[in-house]
This record gives structure tokens, C-alpha cells and sequence, in this order.
């Protein structure tokens, strides 16, 4: 993001809630500049000398308003400039209670980086005029595949224990380098996921685990396979740092195994080979099994 009036913003507000930190609590200005370093600090400082962050009160908050533990602070995401993504969603399924969405690669799911309008949510938005449309889950904006959507505002609660108990089944297709040992062909990864440096990224470390996949080698060509993924867990990039600890890592990925910091625009030559092929459960409120592939396919 660079200096300059703001020629995007989003069609709706955004929340952070102030954690809590130990004494000296910052100040608003550098929680901002340290929690979302990407957006630049001088434009923190401007979007709260013009008021345009509020609380949960609805009160407007400045540089000088201290910092008070689990403050749900509002404001609106703006970028300078916001390159349209030229890929196409596509809505494989919708009723009164939700929408399956597939999503190219490029797309986040909600307003992230240098995307506020051109992203999943407020395109299908537009589209639908359905404007109490929530992800149930996230994908990542490299990756593509199958979201779940809660139309009904007054009834999300069945669809997110769904994923907060287990009750969806999800399935992923990569292509991936070889494996360090090819003669395996399933595996079951556990590991303990925390963020990394740089904060974008995440790691694996000592401890309890908090992290598990499952994994099956497919057809190999040359130094490539193609894999199925199950995460049984939904952690941050869980499924790329569990090919990793099996000696692979996905093609065209830009965080794993070595950082490459972002492009504007990315190079669309080269999507991260990562789907969200399949999704099924059963509808928590009628029973009925649902189940979904994504119409987009990988290239190797």
C-alpha cells in the first residue's frame, strides 16, 4: 500500500478487538502500525486524525484515546489503488440457509491486503443482493476451491458448529514436489502450528499439538504427485506446512519453503497448485446430505 487518497474502500466496516496486552498498554496508533504492518503507519495516523476508526459505542477514537483491553474498534478498509482480479467465482448451490461458492485462485474471501472490493464476499454481494452473507470458513487468496456461505442471519449458529465440531468433510487436491520418501504413500501429520516470522507466515514447533492432517500420495510424474489432502484441523496454512514436514512443498507457493514477498498484481501465471476440491456434510437443518466438488482443476 502506498501514501495517497484512498481510491477504494470497502462497501462495509471491519472489527479488531484490542487484545490484552501487558502494562505499558501502546497506543492506538502503534497497535495499528504493529498489528497490520502492511498498510503503513502514516496511514493509521491519518485515519485517526480524520475519524475514521469508532468503538463499539460508536464514539470516534484519536491517537490520543488509551488503549482499553477488548475494545471492538470499527473502520473502513481503503487502498489507493485495488487491481481488478480477472477470474470469475462461480455458485454451485443456494437456498435460504446458505451458498456454496467456488473460488478462483487471487480471490481472498474478505477484504485482505490491497483487496477490499475485489474479493469473494462483496462480489457475491453484488451479485446476489444478499447483503447478511458470512464465510462460515476461510480459504487462503492463493488458494481455490469451495466456501460455504450462512444466508440466514438469524440462524449461522448450526452452520459454524459444523466446522467447530467436525461435522464437515473436506478434501484437497495439490500438486506437490516428491515426498523425501516416495515409497510412502499415506500419511497422518500432527504438529503444533504457531505464527512465524515474518508474522504472514506460520511454523511448526515443540509442544501440544494442535494440528492434523491426513495425506495420500497420488500419480507422480517426474518430480512432481499430485496429493489428497484431509485437514482434520483448520489451522493457518496447516496443509503446507504438513506437506512440508513429509520433505514436499506445493508449487507455486510464495511462503513455503522460502518467503517471497507479495506482488501487486501477483503473477497469475504462477497460482499456488492448492484446491479445496470436495466438500460434504449433512444440512443441520434438514438432515438431508449435501455434498460438493469444485468445477476448477490444478495444472502440473
Amino acid at each position: 500500500m502506498t501514501s495517497g487518497e484512498p481510491q477504494s474502500t470497502a462497501p462495509s466496516p471491519s472489527f479488531v478487538t484490542l487484545p490484552n496486552l501487558p502494562a505499558p498498554y501502546p497506543s492506538l496508533l502503534d497497535f495499528f502500525d504493529n498489528h497490520f504492518p502492511y498498510v503503513g503507519r502514516d496511514i493509521w495516523r491519518e485515519r485517526l486524525k480524520l475519524g475514521k476508526i469508532s468503538d463499539e459505542r460508536g464514539k470516534t477514537v484519536s491517537e490520543g484515546t488509551p488503549f482499553r483491553v477488548n475494545a471492538r474498534l470499527r473502520y473502513f478498509r481503503e487502498v489507493v489503488q485495488e487491481h481488478p482480479i480477472p477470474f470469475e467465482e462461480h455458485i454451485l448451490f443456494q437456498n435460504e440457509s446458505i451458498l456454496i461458492a467456488d473460488k478462483p485462485h487471487f480471490l481472498p474471501v474478505t477484504p485482505s491486503g490491497s483487496y477490499v472490493n475485489e474479493c469473494l464476499l462483496h462480489r457475491l454481494k453484488r451479485r446476489t443482493g444478499l447483503n447478511h452473507l458470512v464465510p462460515v470458513h476461510r480459504l487462503d487468496r492463493e488458494t481455490a476451491g469451495l466456501v460455504l456461505f450462512t444466508v440466514d442471519e438469524k440462524n449461522r449458529r448450526p452452520w459454524f458448529d459444523l466446522f467447530r465440531y467436525g461435522g464437515i468433510e473436506k478434501s484437497y487436491e495439490a500438486i506437490a514436489t516428491l515426498p523425501a520418501n516416495p515409497e510412502e504413500r499415506e500419511w497422518l501429520i500432527e504438529s503444533r502450528i504457531e505464527r512465524g516470522e515474518p508474522w504472514v507466515r506460520f511454523r511448526n514447533v515443540e509442544g501440544e499439538r494442535n494440528a492434523r492432517s491426513r495425506i495420500q500420495l497420488g500419480e507422480a510424474r517426474g518430480e512432481l504427485a499430485k496429493f489428497e489432502l484431509e485437514p482434520i484441523t483448520g489451522k493457518t496454512h496447516q496443509l503446507r506446512l504438513h506437506l512440508g514436514l513429509i520433505g514436499s512443498h506445493i508449487i507455486g507457493d510464495r511462503f513455503y519453503p522460502d518467503y517471497q514477498p507479495p506482488e501487486d498484481p501477483p503473477n497469475y501465471d504462477n497460482p499456488l497448485q492448492l484446491l479445496a476440491k470436495r466438500l460434504a456434510f449433512e444440512d443441520p437443518l434438514t438432515g438431508k446430505h449435501l455434498s460438493f466438488e469444485s468445477g476448477f482443476s490444478l495444472i502440473w
